[in-house]
């Protein structure tokens, strides 16, 4: 299943995704279906699931044409977390860029993985709505990510994309500058849906392509699979529960793989598409903050 939250009639609705279709699941029920998180608790006060609820009364609801200009963000996470270093190619790209040479070359390798709090949801965009490039940042990338969404107990909900937009300079300056060059307002986004776990299957067989359009033509396109991840995913929600605290709707991004060249940057005006198999399109403009 693929849910999602979408604009209709000015109102904001609970959805799930079929084809070229929203199947309106706030029509059936205002109170359970007003967001995920109502249905999260009314499935789990019935000893269900999110799945099984929804199958039961899906037929019922209203269907309404698919309109991509209406989604909105799907959940607003309870915490937004990233994982860093655990593709190759992450690794090769932040050993060039920072000044304290060997660390990341360490964490690639290590036993504990890099984790680190991004958000807890202020800062985070829906599709359609702008990421940010900081003000004192002369280089700022995308980066885009398969995230898994958490219930409380650590369980996989089920997994959307994010975009884990870094200031390459700051944190290359320092890794003590790492908060700010990855929290700041409209540094990241997720959406365009959530798909449930059961429709993923292994997470590590996705497809992820990155588009960067400016002024109408693509100044980069990447891709890669999760299969060359070298942490499992399971292996990164274990660290994230280990001692911690979680919400429902913790959003753990797992890390990027496709890093633009070394003289490129955001500087606003661009548009970022990323596209992972079995979740969709997420699209979002740039702007430049002052």
């Amino acid at each position: 299943m693929k849910l999602c939250m979408f604009e209709v009639s000015k109102a904001v609705h609970l959805g799930l995704v079929e084809g070229a279709e929203f199947v309106d699941l706030t029509s059936l029920d205002p109170k359970i279906f007003a967001d995920l998180h109502s249905l999260h608790s009314h499935a789990r006060r019935r000893g269900s699931t999110i799945t099984k609820v929804i199958r039961g009364v899906s037929r019922d609801a209203r269907r309404l044409r698919f309109d991509k200009s209406r989604l909105r963000i799907p959940v607003v996470p309870a915490e937004l977390w990233g994982a860093g270093i655990t593709y190759l190619r992450s690794r090769v790209a932040r050993e060039t860029e920072t000044k304290t040479k060997g660390i990341y070359d360490y964490v690639y390798s290590s036993a504990r993985p890099e984790l680190f709090l991004k958000d807890t949801g202020l800062r985070c965009v829906g599709p359609g709505d702008a990421i940010c490039v900081r003000s004192d940042s002369s280089w700022s990338v995308p980066e885009p990510e398969l995230a898994v969404v958490l219930d409380a107990n650590g369980k996989v909900i089920g997994y959307t994309i994010a975009n884990d937009v870094s200031a390459r300079d700051i944190e290359g300056e320092s890794p003590l500058f790492l908060p700010q060059a990855k929290i700041y307002r409209g540094s990241s986004s997720i959406g365009p849906v959530i798909t449930t776990a059961d429709e993923i299957g292994d997470p590590h067989t996705l497809e992820i392509e990155m588009r960067i359009i400016r002024s109408g033509k693509t100044v980069f396109n990447g891709r890669v699979n999760t299969s060359r991840m070298k942490r499992r995913v399971q292996e990164l929600v274990d660290f994230l529960r280990k001692d911690n605290v979680l919400k429902d709707f913790t959003v753990l991004m797992t890390g990027t793989a496709i890093v633009p060249p070394d003289d490129f940057t955001l500087s606003g005006g661009e548009e970022v598409e990323i596209a992972i198999d079995k979740i969709g399109l997420l699209r979002n403009p740039v702007r430049k903050l002052r």
